[in-house]
Order: C-alpha cells, then structure tokens, then sequence
C-alpha cells in the first residue's frame, strides 16, 4: 500500500486545482477508492436537517439526490455511536438502509467512520467491497486515518443539493472591522503581469508617452488622496507617499527607460520593471517588507491602466459594492463613492498591507488572504465579515435579509447612541465610570474622540515600528506621540512601551528559532535586552508630553520584580538626562499590565513601586486557560468569561483596591456586554477599548445600576459553566429590556 501521507498530499493538492465542489468531492471518493482497493467510496455530509446527505460515490449506481433520514441506516449510526463500523455482510445489520437503485446489494462488506470537526460529526466516510469478509484492521485504521484528514476539507465544502451554489463560504486575514453586504466588482482583472510582451515601434515616441504618464499619474495619485478625505492619517497619507516616492525614483524609472531602449514597448518595459522590482522585494525575508512588493503591483497595474485610458467612473456604482482582486488597489477603493464602498476582498495580502491599512482608516470592511476565490462573478451578492475575516458568496434571500436588517439596525443604532457622546457614563445609581479608547495609529485619534472617549486607555507604540523599515528615531517617536498628546490635551493617556515578539514582530528585527513565541522574548523582556531601544522610547514619551500631565507609562508582559526595578530605574534615568539638556520634566505614573499570571500573586510586592495597574484581559485569558484564540483548532473553546478568569480578575480587582491603586481593564473584554456588567459588579471604574465599541458599552452603562451587577455576579461566580454563565446575564438583559442595543 502507498504512503499514506504521501496520498493524503496528493488527495488534498488535487481536490485545491479543481474548479467546482461537485468535481472535488468526485475527486476525493476516486482517489480513496483506488487507494483502497475498495469497489465503493461514499461520502456522506450532515445537512442542516440532521439527515446523511450523499455527496458523491464511486462505485454505487446514483441517480440524483440521496439523503438518508436523520439516525437511519450505518451511516447514521456512525453518526450517533461516532465510532467505526466494520461488517462482512452488512445488509444481514439491522440498521442497514437500502437506497433503492444504488444496486448496493452487490457489496457485502461495509466499513464506514466518522468525520469528525471541531469535537462535532459532521459526516462518514463509507467504503464497501463484494468480498463477504470484514475490512482488515489495517484498512479501518488508514480510514480512519483518511477521515480525520479530510473532515476539514469536506467542511468547508458546500453540499451537492439544489442549493449548492447558495451560501458559499470563504475564510481569510482579519484585514479591517465590520460587516458590509453588496454587489461583486472584480477590479484588476487586467493585471500588467499578464499583458504579452512586444516590440516597439518607435523608441523615442514610446520614451516620450513614459515621460507623459508619470505626469499624469502623479497627478492621478494627487486626485485620489483628495478624493479620500482632507484629513488623511499618516498611516494613509504615506500610502500615496510612497507611490509618489517609487515614481521619483531613478532606479525605478530609469529601468522603464533601459527596457524601452532595449526595443519592448512601454507595457512589456513596464511588465519587465515591476517584475524586477517585486522580486527584490518579495526574497527579503521580514514580512512587512515582503508585503511591500503589493505597493510596487499596485503601481504598475495603474501606470498600465492610465497608458490604456481605462477607469472606472463613480457613476458606473448605483448600489452598494464589494472590490475583489488579488490586491484591491488605492485607485479601485478612490474610485467608488464612500456610501456604496461595502467591502474589500484581496486574493493575497496581509493584515500589514496597505490596502487592510487604508480600509481601517475608511471604515470598510476588509478580508485579506482568502486565496484565489474560484467561480465567482461580477454583480453576485456577497458579505464581508471583517471582524472574523469570513465571508459568503451568494447569500441566500434569507441570510441576506438578516444581515440587511442587522446592518439598517446598526445604523439606526449608530444614530441613536451619538447623542451620548458627550453625556458621561454614570449608572442609574450615580456610579461614574471612566470610558477610554483604544488606539495605535493616528488614524484612530479622531474617531476616539468622536466616540466621547475620555482618554487613551491604551496607546500601541509597535505600531509606528511595525509599519517602518527601520527602528524610528527619537524625534521621529516624538512627532508620533506629540500629535496623541495634542489631541488629548487635557486627557489621560496611557502609553504601553514598545511590545513586541509572539505574534507582533517587528519587520527588521525578526525574533526567530523560538519554540514557544508566546512565552518567549516579547514585551518587558525584549526592550530591558534592548535596553538602548527603551531609553530613546521613553526620553521620546517625556519630551512629547512635556506641559501635559496626563501621561502614564504601562509595562506590558511583567513578571517580576527585577523587571519592574529595572525600568524604574532607567525612567529616573531617562528623566535625570533630560533635565539636564534644559527640559522641565515631570516624572510620569507608571503601571504594569497583568498580562502573566504571575504578576497577580505579586501586586501586593509592587503596590508601592507602581502608580496603577491595567488587567490585558486578551493575552491573561489566554494564558489562564492555556489557549491561542487566533488557533481555529481551540478557539472555540475560548472566552474570557471563563470561570477561572472571573475569579482571576477579582481577585486583582480586590488587590488593587486594598492599595488604594487605579485599576482599569482593557482588551476585547471591556467592550463585551456580558462581561462588562460582571466588570461593573466587581468594581471596575475604567474601561478602554475600540472607539467603535464605546457609545454601545456607554448605553449599557447609563441603563444598569451597580446594585443590579453586584447582585448578578454573585450569582454568575458560583455558576462553573461558560455557556451557563453568558445564558445568566443575556437572560437579566432580557429582564432590564436591554437587548436592543445588546447583541
């Protein structure tokens, strides 16, 4: 028998290069069957009716549809006992079910087991022989095998019914929050990359259409910044910058010039140029330079499109759209009205892209990464989920009536919750609590403040290093968080020092060859070894603060006490150098995240060493319950809810106020209904989280009493059940008629 592993491969990379479900799943029973040896492979999936629906057979004679009744036949009881069956003479079972026509008397033996996903049944792999003798051990054990393997792949299969265009489900990249709902526009369809090459009829006319086309394009990229907004972020504007910046540069254009002279007309120059360039980029090895090679596509593909004269007109879009292709370019996203942009979807692409940079700064939804989508069609209706980084092709008119009702509710919402803006958040009862906004680039300074934010909960400063090719400067640091402190002028704002390694790596300093990243070289422990690194930081926060008051400088990922005494000490440092070059300085608050569990058991060492403490209720979730949410293997399993978390939190929450030290939470959990008012029953007074997030939780608040969440959580904490715990506060919600805005 062949190699398993080396079959599986081939299964898996065979079923990828086919076109349309109905082939894949074909493809899978031949393969299997001829693997086997078996006369018969049949795939069998659970519909949403619970019934055994045949996706595809070799060997039985079919015709049509086949489902087998819910818990009917030896594939439902597959199903139920989710454990092997393995028969010399099935049809003697009596649990047998004949399809009538499948001529399935012919085959004696029958040995069927399940397909398994996430903990769930979500079918059976059948194979069947006409020999009236059990399947050998070592055949059920390879099914077994197989099964386990392909559950995956059938998963995210549609089912073979009348509706199985319907509903067709794609998963990629988180690229920008939000969920839209419009119309397919397969934009760059005629990509540079794909024009044929040609010789050029006259050099010098050729020479002088380059000299004209960067003209117009760079007044092209001028139009396009104009169209997106006056007040373009940094993050954004630089997007133009460096298409502006690739167009000025000689090595760039004067490559387009050589290829000309070496007789190819100005597309093959232009292919032969960008093509060049995108491969020096694409062999670097840190990723947020390799992701820089989109840039240079990018301008390609509209140096082309502008030498071809072809555009797409704002009046060409009467209802809401969704751009696809494999990199959505600046120019396609400019082109449509912002009312009717619904989505972006990019074949490729990262969340460091410029594209997901450019639709968070918009406000539209974006899904990076999705791999080439197959069979889909311009004017097709399709959802962008970009807060989970799903989405859905054709909808069916009952999905797509439900999320058009979400999105109208949502607006509806939006309206009704801007006129809390500048109310505070004070419970029925008159308990204030403090509302404060997440943040990183400067994209998202005005819509915190748009959001009645009442501070910077939580600045991420590895997000101006993570977008550069380089470690900044201090002055240019200073620029950075001087702007943050001029927005907030008369506002807290609290600033994490650089945080990063696990998943946040920095581009030119990639941290590599570690078993365990998430326990690895990250936060405190990385900057305290690049200590060089943190003194420039923290002389950068001093000096951009200088006359403002409200900074506070927030230690991530700290574990012990030698850790906190070395950043108190090189804080005096930094603030002992700056008086002496003449500045008035005021010694920042300082506090650390309770991030690692081991800091809980240690608050009562620090209380006098530190200012504050902020719980990151993201990363101690996670290491509480010892689960990477961003693992779709475990990540259903993960909620912050958790019991062992609550009770982890409280006990912080009562540390800190045994010290008398300002505790604030943030991270997903402070913008999470359910587990906000639990926050507000254990004491918590300060909340940080996304601007989009805050009017919703300021509602709740205004709406609840603290008599009210004291009283629910002390029923939640003696409650051991996750799905228990959320049925509890969603059903006291129902009770204070809150669901309105709670969902």
């Amino acid at each position: 028998m062949k190699n398993l592993v080396l079959e599986l491969t081939r299964i898996v990379q065979a079923v990828a290069m086919v076109e349309s479900p109905e082939e894949q799943v074909r493809l899978i029973v031949d393969s299997i069957s001829e693997y086997t040896g078996a006369d018969v492979c049949s795939l069998y999936r659970i519909n949403d009716q619970q019934e055994m629906q045949l996706l595809a057979s070799h060997g039985l004679d079919i015709t049509g549809r086949v489902t087998i009744p819910a818990g009917k036949g030896l594939v439902g009881k597959v199903a139920q006992t989710r454990h092997p069956i393995n028969l010399g003479d099935a049809a003697s079972h009596p649990d047998f079910y004949y399809v009538q026509g499948s001529h399935e008397e012919r085959y004696k033996s029958y040995c069927g087991v399940p397909l398994v996903r996430s903990g769930k049944v979500i079918g059976a792999l059948v194979v069947q022989s006409v020999l009236a003798e059990p399947f050998s051990d070592e055949s059920e054990a390879m099914l077994l095998t197989l099964a386990s393997q392909l559950a995956f792949i059938v998963s995210n299969l549609p089912s073979n019914s009348s509706h199985s265009e319907k509903n067709l489900r794609a998963s990629g990249i988180r690229g920008a929050p939000g969920v839209g709902i419009g119309r397919v526009v397969l934009c760059d369809s005629d990509e540079l990359s794909q024009i044929a090459d040609a010789s050029c009829d006259d050099i010098d006319v050729s020479l002088q259409q380059w000299r004209n086309l960067l003209v117009e394009v760079c007044s092209e990229i001028d139009d396009e910044r104009a169209a997106l907004g006056d007040e373009l972020s940094d993050s954004v504007a630089s997007i133009f910058d460096t298409y502006q910046m690739l167009l000025e540069d000689r090595s760039f254009t004067d490559r387009v010039v050589k290829e000309i002279q070496a007789g190819h007309w100005l597309p093959g120059a232009l292919r032969l140029t960008v093509n060049y360039f995108t491969e020096l980029f694409r062999a670097m090895d840190d990723p947020y330079l390799r992701a820089r090679h989109e840039d240079i596509q990018h301008l390609g593909n509209k140096l082309y499109r502008a030498w071809r004269g072809g555009s797409v007109e704002q009046s060409n879009f009467t209802e809401p759209v969704v751009l696809i292709a494999p990199h959505v370019s600046v120019s396609a996203i400019a082109s449509v009205p912002p009312e009717l942009l619904a989505g972006v979807i990019c074949f490729e692409g990262s969340s460091l892209s410029h594209t997901a940079v450019l639709a968070n700064a918009v406000g539209v939804p974006a899904v990076m990464g999705v791999g080439e989508l197959k069979g889909i069609h311009s004017g097709g209706l399709v959802i962008v989920d970009g807060n989970e980084g799903h989405l859905i092709f054709n909808p069916t008119r009952v999905v797509a009536a439900e999320y058009r009702r979400i999105l109208r509710r949502e607006k509806k919402l939006v309206a009704k919750l801007d006129q809390l803006r500048d109310l505070p958040a004070i419970t029925r009862d008159e308990h204030y609590v403090q509302l404060l906004t997440n943040t990183g680039l400067l994209a998202d300074i005005t819509p915190g403040l748009n959001s009645g934010a009442e501070g910077v909960g939580l600045y991420r400063t590895e997000i101006p290093f993570m977008v550069r090719d380089s470690f900044p400067t201090e002055e240019e640091q200073v620029q950075v968080y001087r702007k943050v402190a001029e927005a907030y002028h008369d506002k807290p704002v609290y600033m994490r020092t650089l945080d990063v390694g696990g998943d946040k790596q920095l581009p030119y300093f990639p941290i590599t060859n570690e078993a365990n990243p998430a326990l690895g070289w990250r936060g405190i422990r990385f900057t305290l070894d690049n200590i060089q690194l943190l003194m420039t930081q923290v002389r950068a926060m001093i000096r951009a603060f200088s006359g403002h008051e409200q900074l506070h400088i927030l230690l991530p990922m700290v574990s012990s006490t030698v850790e906190l005494d070395s950043f108190i000490q090189l804080l005096d440092d930094a603030c002992a150098q700056l008086q002496e070059e003449g500045l008035a300085v005021k010694r920042p608050k300082i506090g650390v995240m309770i991030e690692v569990p081991a800091a809980i058991a240690q608050l009562h060492f620090w209380h006098k060493k530190i200012d504050f403490v902020s719980i990151g209720s993201n990363d101690l979730s996670q290491y509480l319950l010892s689960l990477d949410r961003n693992n779709s293997r475990v990540a259903p399993r993960y909620d912050h809810v958790h019991p062992a978390v609550l009770h982890e939190i409280k006990r912080v929450v009562n540390t800190a106020k045994r010290y008398d030290l300002p505790l604030s939470v943030c991270g997903e959990m402070a913008a999470d209904p359910v587990a906000v008012v639990l926050l507000l029953g254990m004491g918590v007074r300060k909340l940080s989280m996304s601007a989009a997030k805050l009017p919703q939780i300021k509602w709740l608040i205004r709406s609840l009493s603290i008599a009210e969440a004291e009283a629910l959580l002390k029923r939640v904490m003696k409650v051991d059940n996750v799905e228990r715990i959320r049925q509890k506060v969603n059903k006291e919600f129902d009770r204070l008629e809150l669901r309105e805005v709670i969902h």
